[in-house]
């Protein structure tokens, strides 16, 4: 074998992956979840400091009467007055916004 037509083979695969992996990015058109968490703990902290946070990086789908989308699923603690408040949310995996938000 050439290293001619080696080389040509492997900057082929590489061009072909690289093109697999754009076509990817494009159809999957969601908000980074880490992305979500940062702006969710981001509106939290305007009312003072947060305790902790999670998100699930995968999506779910979600229905609210006749709406139906996928959502990334999510908490966020804080001390408020003394006391441990939790709540949990349930945000666009499309555009980020929260659909759901509930006090535990």
């Amino acid at each position: 074998m050439k290293v001619n037509n080696f080389l040509a083979g492997v900057l082929t695969g590489v061009a072909a992956g690289i093109v697999v992996s754009e076509t990817i990015d494009r159809l999957n058109k969601n908000v980074p979840a880490d992305t979500v968490l940062n702006t969710v703990k981001e509106a939290f902290k305007n009312e003072g400091p947060i305790d902790g946070s999670w998100i699930v990086m995968k999506t779910e789908p979600f229905q609210n009467n006749v709406i139906s989308m996928d959502v990334y699923r999510g908490g966020i603690s804080r001390i408020k007055n003394g006391e441990l408040e939790q709540f949990e949310f349930a945000a666009d995996a499309k555009t980020g916004t929260v659909v759901e938000l509930v006090k535990r």
